[in-house]
C-alpha cells in the first residue's frame, strides 16, 4: 500500500531549442537579458509585451504574456507556439527558456520537544516572532481556524507591502493581523487545462487540501488549547513562532494530474519579496537539475541577496542515498525526525483462572468504543489463518470477536486490517515491524499494531491459554517515549547529486505525526465508510518539517536582527545534536543503528542554543556566486543564476564558508583542505579550543587547535 507523505515534487527542464509543433501552444518561462532594453522602455513588463508583439504574425494567433518576475529571474512567462519560441529564441537579449512543469502531490508536542517554553529561552527573548512575516509558499489557507486568530497581536508592520485578494468564499475580511496577506497564482495550471472549480478546489486562497493550513499553523499558528485528534495528542497547539504574521501564496492546486506549475510557484516567490516577507518556506521541490535549470534555486538565491530566510523541506525518497532535493547551499535544506510521542491502545487479555496481561500497541483508530471481555479468536494450527492472510478466514467463526493475527516474514499488516474487517471481527489484535511506518489513516478499522517483541508475549499468552478474552481501550497518548528522536525511514538522504561535496540535509526537525491545524469540509479520518472531519490532524513528510525550521528561524531573527541569513542557518546547524535521550546515537529508523551526517546534516534543531550559537559562519551572496563559479556553468548559465547580464567569473570557490564539512575522496586524490572564517557573535572575547573526531581510518588535522576570538560588537 502507498504511504501518502506530504511533499510536492515538480518536474521541469532546460531546452536551448524548442521542439514542439509549431501550432501547439505552451507555457514557458524565459530568462532575458534586461541590460539589452531599449531606454525608451519605461518598464521591463512593456519591454516584454513589446518582444511578444513583434514575434505576432496574423493569422496566427499571438503570443501572450502570463508573469513578469521583478525579483527571482530576470525575464517572464509566455504563452509560446513553436514557431514563436523559435523566434523568440533568435532575439539577442534572450538567455535560455524553460518549458513550464507541474507537479505531484509528494502541534501539541513540538514546541515541548524542541525545549520552547513561555517563561525561559528563545520563546520569551524572541518575544514569540513578534513582528516577523512568513511567507507560506503553499496550497492555501482556511482563514476561520482558530490557529490564525490574532487576538493580542499588534497593528501590522508599516512595512508590509502585501494584499489580501478576494476570491471564491475567500474575502478581504479573512485577513486579521495574524494572517496579513493571502495571494494565488494559477495562470500555468489553467494554461494547462486545469478547470478550477468548488468540485475539485477553490479559486481562491480557500483552503481545500489542507496541506497549507498545516503548514503554516506549524510555523506560526496562535495557541489553541483543547486542540487533538479524536482523542489523541489532547494539548495546546501553538506554531513555532506564535507572534509572527503570515501571508500565504497558493500555488498548489487540487487536482487529479497536477498540483502546481513551475511559472505559479516562481511569481509566488516573487510576490512574496515584493510584498516584504523576511522569511519564506516552501514544502516543495523540483528534481536534481543544475541549479540555472531549478526555478526554487533560483528563487531562492534572489531571496536570499534581499536577506530573506529560506527552507525547504528536504524530500520524501530516503531512505536511498542520493535523493536530496532543495540542495543549493543557500537554502535551508530540512530533513524529518520522530518526536517522543507516541498514540496507542492499549489490550488487556485474559485466559481461565486470573492469566492476565496488558500489553501497548500503536493505533491511530479515531471513536471513542468500548471493546470489553469480548472473545478473542486466532486461527492456531493454519498458517494462512494466523497470519490472517487475504480470504484465508471464515467469516462465521471471526464475526463479533477480537481477532489475533500473529507475523512472519510474509503477513502484511494492511492486508490483515483488510482481512479483519472482511471477516466481520470486531475488533484485530496484530503483530508488525513497521512501526512509526503506520499513518492514521490506516486504522479505518478498530485496530492495534504491536512491535515483534511485545508481539511475541501476545502471542504466547493466546497460544498457551483456552477461551481467551481481551479488552482494547484506544485514543491514548504517550509522552517521552524512548529512543527520540529517530531519523524517520522517509526522509530523503544525501548526498546532493548537484554538489555532493556540499552536505545536506543540513539539519533534521519533527515530521512525524505532528498535529497542527486542518479544515473542518475534508475527511481527517475515515471509519468503515464514514468519513470523520477535524479541525486538527495528524501529518507527516519533510513538509512538516520545513515550517519548524522557518519558526525557529523567525525567532532568531527577532532576537538578532542584524543576523545574515548565513548567520541564522549556521547558528541552527552548529548548535544542532546528534544525541538521541537514551544518550545514544540518533537513530536510522530504518537500519536501527546510528545514523550519519548524511541522514541528518548537522543534526536536530535546538532552538535554544542557536539563540547563543558563540562563533557562525557567515556568508554573503558573492560567496554563493564563487561557489556557482566553481561548477562549469557557461557564462550564460551563471549569468541566469546571478540575473546580471554582464557578470564575468573571474574568482571561484567551492569551498566557501559554511558550517559542515563534507570529503569525497575520488581516484588517487588521498587528502582534502578545508579553509574556514569564524565569526564571535557574543558580547565578549571567547577561548576556543578545537577537537576534530574523524573515522579510525582518516587523519585529520586542524592549523589551529586553540584561539581567543573578539566579539564583533
Amino acid at each position: 500500500m502507498r504511504t501518502n507523505l506530504l511533499f510536492f515534487l515538480v518536474i521541469t527542464g532546460f531546452v536551448a531549442r524548442s521542439s514542439v509543433a509549431d501550432d501547439v501552444y505552451k507555457p514557458y518561462i524565459v530568462h532575458m537579458d534586461t541590460s539589452a532594453m531599449p531606454a525608451s522602455f519605461s518598464t521591463q513588463a512593456r519591454w516584454y509585451q513589446s518582444l511578444l508583439s513583434s514575434i505576432g504574425s496574423p493569422p496566427e494567433r499571438p503570443p501572450r504574456l502570463l508573469y513578469v518576475y521583478r525579483h527571482v529571474i530576470k525575464g517572464f512567462s509566455a504563452m509560446l507556439s513553436g514557431s514563436y519560441l523559435q523566434q523568440l529564441q533568435t532575439m539577442p537579449a534572450h538567455l535560455a527558456t524553460h518549458p513550464d512543469s507541474y507537479d505531484t502531490l509528494h502541534t501539541t508536542r513540538t514546541p515541548s520537544f524542541l525545549g520552547l517554553n513561555k517563561q525561559t529561552g528563545l520563546w520569551p527573548v524572541g518575544k514569540f516572532g513578534n513582528d516577523t512575516i512568513i511567507g507560506i509558499i503553499d496550497t492555501r489557507i482556511w482563514p476561520e481556524s482558530k490557529s490564525f486568530d490574532d487576538k493580542g497581536m499588534p497593528p501590522v508592520p508599516e512595512r508590509w507591502r502585501g494584499a489580501c485578494e478576494a476570491g471564491v468564499e475567500f474575502s478581504i475580511s479573512n485577513c486579521n493581523r495574524k494572517l496579513i496577506g493571502a495571494r494565488s497564482f494559477s495562470k500555468g495550471l489553467k494554461e494547462h487545462g486545469l478547470n478550477i472549480s468548488e468540485i475539485n478546489d477553490y479559486d481562491s486562497l480557500r483552503d481545500y487540501a489542507g496541506h497549507g493550513t498545516h503548514t503554516a499553523s506549524t510555523a506560526a499558528g496562535s495557541p489553541v488549547f483543547g486542540a487533538d485528534y479524536f482523542g489523541y495528542a489532547k494539548g495546546t497547539a501553538v506554531g513555532m513562532a506564535p507572534m509572527a504574521r503570515l501571508a500565504i501564496y497558493k500555488v498548489s492546486w487540487a487536482t487529479e494530474t497536477f498540483e502546481s506549475a513551475a511559472t505559479d510557484v516562481l511569481v509566488g516567490m516573487d510576490q512574496a519579496m515584493e510584498d516584504g516577507v523576511d522569511l519564506m518556506s516552501l514544502s516543495l521541490g523540483f528534481p536534481q537539475t543544475p541549479f540555472f535549470d531549478n526555478v526554487i534555486a533560483l528563487g531562492a538565491l534572489a531571496a536570499t541577496e534581499q536577506g530573506i530566510f529560506v527552507s525547504c523541506s528536504a524530500g520524501n525518497d530516503g531512505p536511498e542515498a542520493y535523493t536530496i532535493f532543495n540542495g543549493a547551499p543557500w537554502i535551508t535544506t530540512v530533513g524529518a525526525s520522530t518526536l517522543d510521542r507516541g498514540y496507542a491502545a492499549s489490550a488487556t487479555l485474559r485466559g481461565e483462572g486470573n492469566d492476565t496481561t496488558k500489553v501497548l500497541g500503536l493505533s491511530f483508530y479515531p471513536e471513542s468504543i468500548l471493546i470489553f471481555d469480548d472473545p478473542l479468536y486466532y486461527g492456531k494450527g493454519n498458517t494462512s489463518k494466523e497470519i490472517c492472510s487475504s480470504n484465508s478466514l471464515d467469516a462465521s467463526k471471526v464475526a463479533g470477536k477480537i481477532l489475533f493475527c500473529s507475523y512472519n516474514k510474509e503477513s502484511d499488516a494492511f492486508t490483515q486490517i483488510y482481512e479483519a474487517n472482511r471477516s466481520s471481527a470486531k475488533a484485530v489484535i496484530l503483530v508488525s515491524d513497521l512501526g512509526l511506518t503506520f499513518r492514521p489513516n490506516y486504522f479505518y478499522f478498530p485496530a492495534v499494531a504491536f512491535g515483534l517483541k511485545d508481539g511475541e508475549i501476545v502471542k504466547d499468552f493466546v497460544t498457551k491459554t483456552v477461551n481467551t478474552t481481551a479488552d482494547i481501550k484506544f485514543q491514548i497518548t504517550v509522552s517521552h517515549q524512548k529512543p527520540a528522536p529517530q531519523i524517520v525511514y522517509f526522509s530523503s538522504r544525501g548526498p546532493y547529486s548537484i554538489t555532493p561535496g556540499l552536505l545536506k540535509p543540513d539539519v533534521v526537525a519533527p515530521g512525524v505525526n505532528v498535529l497542527a491545524a486542518w479544515m473542518p469540509k475534508r475527511k481527517a479520518a475515515v471509519v468503515g465508510s464514514y468519513h470523520l472531519v477535524s479541525d486538527y490532524t495528524l501529518l507527516s513528510g519533510t513538509s512538516m518539517s520545513s515550517p519548524h525550521v522557518v519558526g525557529v528561524a523567525a525567532l532568531l531573527r527577532a532576537v538578532h536582527p542584524d543576523w545574515s541569513v548565513a548567520a541564522i542557518r549556521s547558528a541552527l546547524m552548529t548548535t544542532a545534536y546528534t544525541i538521541d535521550n537514551t544518550y545514544g546515537p540518533i537513530l536510522d529508523m530504518t537500519t536501527r543503528i546510528g545514523g550519519t551526517p548524511l541522514d541528518y546534516g548537522s543534526g536536530h534543531i535546538h532552538p535554544n542554543k542557536a539563540m547563543d550559537p558563540g562563533l557562525i559562519y557567515d556568508l554573503g551572496v558573492q560567496d554563493y556566486i564563487h561557489f556557482v563559479c566553481s561548477l562549469n556553468y557557461t557564462q550564460e548559465q551563471v549569468r541566469i543564476i546571478t540575473r546580471r547580464s554582464d557578470y564575468t567569473c573571474t574568482t571561484s570557490n567551492f569551498d566557501i564558508n559554511y558550517p559542515s564539512f563534507m570529503v569525497i575522496l575520488y581516484n588517487n586524490i588521498s587528502s582534502q583542505t578545508f579553509k574556514r572564517v569564524l565569526t564571535n557573535v557574543q558580547d565578549l572575547p571567547a577561548a576556543y579550543h578545537v577537537v576534530v573526531e574523524a573515522p579510525i581510518w582518516n587523519e585529520c588535522d586542524c592549523g589551529s587547535t586553540s584561539a581567543i576570538i573578539r566579539s564583533q560588537r
